[in-house]
């Protein structure tokens, strides 16, 4: 009888594992032929990701402008609409086909703005805010270079 329940407990781990691999680590996703990570999405999924990435791109435009201006305040507001807060329309089904590499940079991309909208606040200093946007940056650039969208 004990056998027979640990075989179970056994079998139980190895699936819930391989789900858990399949979708917290790998996602779903394919090598594509330029050699990025193609991440395999329906129509709509990749809609809405790359609706966030052009609110990024906003983002990123109203804070380089509001830099230049030397309006700290501005940068706080346009960072914070690419924050943390961003992310919280993303449906779990979704987040599951990420592979795990794209949820760090995507999470991590996020906290950046809310980084930068919080010394721009509480510093207000132009150079210092210029150097987190550049940081930032790298997070868009290494995602580019690393992954792209398939409609599955």
């Amino acid at each position: 009888m004990c056998k027979v329940c640990w075989s179970i407990v056994v079998v139980l781990l190895i699936i819930s594992s391989g789900m858990a691999y399949k979708f917290i680590i790998q996602g779903k996703v394919v090598i594509a032929d330029d050699s990025r990570v193609a991440i395999q999405l329906s129509r709509t999924e990749r809609d809405l990701v790359l609706s966030e990435m052009r609110i990024f791109l906003q983002s990123v435009h109203q804070i380089t402008q509001n830099i230049s201006g030397d309006k700290l305040d501005l940068v706080a507001i346009a960072a914070r609409k690419s924050g943390r807060n961003a992310q919280i329309e993303v449906p779990g089904s979704l987040i599951g086909k990420l592979p795990l590499g794209f949820k760090k940079l995507g999470f991590a991309t996020h906290a950046k703005f809310d980084e930068l909208a919080l010394d721009a606040e509480q510093l207000g200093d132009r150079d210092h805010a210029l150097m987190q946007l550049s940081s930032l940056l790298e997070n868009c650039v290494s995602c580019h270079a690393t992954f792209k969208f398939e409609i599955e």
